[in-house]
């Protein structure tokens, strides 16, 4: 049975706020310890202020039962990215609604958590063999381009989980704009247009801006191998045939040529 928990998110809401004309995007579901955020149906519910606010919504989720957070992909990238960022300062898990995938045999359960473990090892040491290189590429960025170090970019893993990809700072600190917009698809940037730095240019070119994915296959968020990781701009344009594959634990092998790829091909389209 579901029950709508809107009264628990914010039970300072009544009917006689100057918000009783309004309506909220979404429709918010309380299942077993699990709270569903769903586009809005046909019954229209009351606006929500917390909604519409980061940190009164990072509140409610504090101090309400929520175990997890479900939110439909069809609310949009800009939605998805508002409640992932407030359930990562609550502290609250947060899942894409996907199909669930087939039941896993024991057998394959067994090999899953052997393969987690193999992905683990090998990741730490490929870690511990690159601490040096990654820590003079932090050196370089620290004296040559200051500002943030790493990258973290809101991506789809297992099961539709939600987590932070690392990666380094490629571009200048003052150029967030441009690679916003470079990420939105809707203009070609050149690369002094997306503001890529030298160093930049030079990890680029050798892969090395993906050295702190590692961290990720240590957290679990990732494996060594496995399907490539998609954007949250890549998932809401999935269809319903094709979420399935969001169930897989991604890999960065494929997620690291798919990259690659992308890179080259504009080189290949200028020489013809």
């Amino acid at each position: 049975m579901t029950t709508s928990i809107i009264s628990t998110l914010d039970d300072r809401y009544t009917a006689g706020q100057q918000h009783k004309d309004r309506y909220s995007y979404c429709t918010l579901v309380w299942r077993r310890n699990q709270l569903l955020v769903k586009p809005a149906g046909q019954i229209k519910q009351p606006y929500i202020a917390s909604l519409d606010d980061e940190q009164s919504l990072v509140e409610c989720l504090k101090h309400s039962p929520v175990n997890l957070v479900r939110i439909d992909p069809k609310l949009g990238e800009a939605r998805l990215n508002f409640w992932a960022n407030a359930c990562e300062k609550a502290s609250k898990p947060i899942y894409l609604r996907v199909p669930s995938g087939q039941k896993r045999k024991p057998q394959s359960l067994i090999l899953r958590q052997l393969k987690r473990m193999v992905d683990w090892i090998v990741a730490l040491v490929f870690l511990v063999a690159m601490s040096p290189l990654m820590l003079g590429l932090v050196w370089l960025m620290r004296l040559y381009s200051p500002g943030q170090i790493l990258e973290q970019e809101w991506r789809v893993g297992e099961r539709g989980r939600l987590f932070r990809m690392f990666k380094f700072r490629t571009t200048a600190i003052d150029q967030k704009t441009h690679l916003n917009v470079r990420e939105a698809g809707s203009v070609e940037l050149s690369e002094d247009e997306q503001g890529i730095t030298i160093l930049g240019r030079w990890m680029q070119r050798y892969g090395f801006q993906n050295l702190p994915l590692l961290l990720n296959v240590l957290r679990g968020e990732m494996s060594l191998s496995g399907p490539r990781c998609l954007t949250l701009t890549e998932a809401v344009q999935l269809n319903s045939e094709r979420q399935g594959q969001l169930n897989k634990l991604p890999g960065i092998i494929d997620s690291w040529q798919v990259e690659a790829e992308s890179q080259l091909l504009p080189l290949d389209s200028q020489a013809l």
